[in-house]
C-alpha cells in the first residue's frame, strides 16, 4: 500500500492528499482575512493622515485648549 508511515499507521495516500487540500484552504483564508485587515488599517491611516494634514486635530485641540 502506497502511503506514508507516521508514528506505526500507514496514512494512504489520498488521506495525505485531503489534509494537504484543507491545509491549503484554511491557510487561503487566513491570509484573505489578513489582507482584508491591512487595507482596513490602511484606508484608516490615510483618513487619519488626511484629517491631520487639514489640521482637524490642531482645531480640536486648541478648541478644547480654549475651554479651560
Amino acid at each position: 500500500m502506497i502511503g506514508l508511515e507516521l508514528f506505526g499507521v500507514t496514512l494512504p495516500l489520498w488521506a495525505i492528499f485531503l489534509i494537504a487540500i484543507i491545509v491549503i484552504i484554511v491557510a487561503w483564508k487566513m491570509i484573505k482575512f489578513a489582507i482584508k485587515v491591512l487595507i482596513i488599517a490602511l484606508v484608516i491611516f490615510l483618513i487619519l493622515i488626511g484629517l491631520d494634514v487639514m489640521n482637524v486635530f490642531s482645531g480640536i485641540q486648541n478648541f478644547l485648549a480654549g475651554m479651560v
